[in-house]
């Protein structure tokens, strides 16, 4: 089964750039099949690639203590999945820049580590990156899977689709994040620009250190969903969310300039 699910730009369109999304923890390539679609319709490529292949290796590798090359090496091998996915999308000219990374929960925790760990052969070189629902310190500790639920979203079609995927691992938040791979997401330093996206409804997120971080980027943006629950890309708030994110990439197409710039406004 292949490991990827691509969506494409409407036929005739040239594309504006490539996004690989990288899932979280229990969820699978169909979580982000609205967001890829709605990413898509703006003539980007989009590929999902499939989390248990790329971030949850990672998260058991930096658990296992006998790990040959331990958090580096796991790394390493996530950026390289990430460069073979992302490479593959690539038309015969080659790779339709910028490259944007777009990933959430865990998958945004490895990411961040992953960007933070300094060069390396055959990693993955994104022009910028999304990073969702960063999660810190505190597992879930959700009793049952209407729990989970609440604490991911409040969005009706996003809690079927989680319900109706047998391939969605319930109870996959009940386990922290290391601290060993949180640890290298916020002090790693990133140096591509980097939107940061959380819920104020997110009771897995850690704000001050978040804020913290975003703070001692040379380039990064913290922007707050209200209402929005973990699952901050998928929740009741999609639509705005999405708007934010090609919003960013515009910006980013234009050297970080906004291309919109709100002059006065009485509300």
């Amino acid at each position: 089964m292949t490991e990827y699910t691509d969506h494409h730009a409407p036929e005739g369109l040239r594309v504006r750039g490539t996004i690989v999304v990288v899932p979280g923890r229990g969820e699978t390539r169909a979580t982000y099949a609205r967001l890829g679609r709605r990413l898509a319709a703006d003539a980007y490529r989009v590929r999902v690639v499939d989390a248990p292949h790329i971030a949850l290796d990672a998260l058991d590798a930096l658990d296992a203590p006998d790990a040959p090359d331990g958090t580096d090496g796991s790394l390493a091998r996530l950026g390289a999945r990430l460069l073979e996915a992302a490479e593959d999308t690539a038309p015969a000219d080659g790779l339709v820049r910028p490259l944007v990374l777009v990933a959430a929960d865990l998958g945004a925790a490895a990411v961040a580590a992953l960007l933070g760990s300094g060069e390396r052969p055959a990693t993955v070189r994104p022009d910028a990156v999304v990073l969702a629902g960063l999660p810190g310190h505190r597992a879930a500790a959700a009793g049952t899977w209407d729990d989970e639920l609440d604490i991911r979203t409040s969005c009706p079609a996003h809690r079927g689709a989680l319900t109706d995927d047998p391939r969605v691992r319930r109870g996959a938040l009940d386990a922290a994040v290391p601290d060993s791979l949180l640890t290298a997401a916020h002090d790693g330093g990133i140096t591509v620009p980097a939107l940061f996206l959380v819920g104020d409804a997110d009771p897995l997120a850690d704000r001050d250190t978040l804020a913290r971080t975003v703070k001692s980027l040379p380039r990064a943006r913290l922007s707050v969903v209200r209402g929005a629950h973990h699952d901050v890309l998928n929740d009741v708030q999609h639509r705005s969310v999405a708007a934010e994110v090609v919003t960013f990439l515009e910006t980013l197409r234009n050297d970080l300039v906004p291309v919109v710039a709100v002059e006065s406004s009485t509300w």
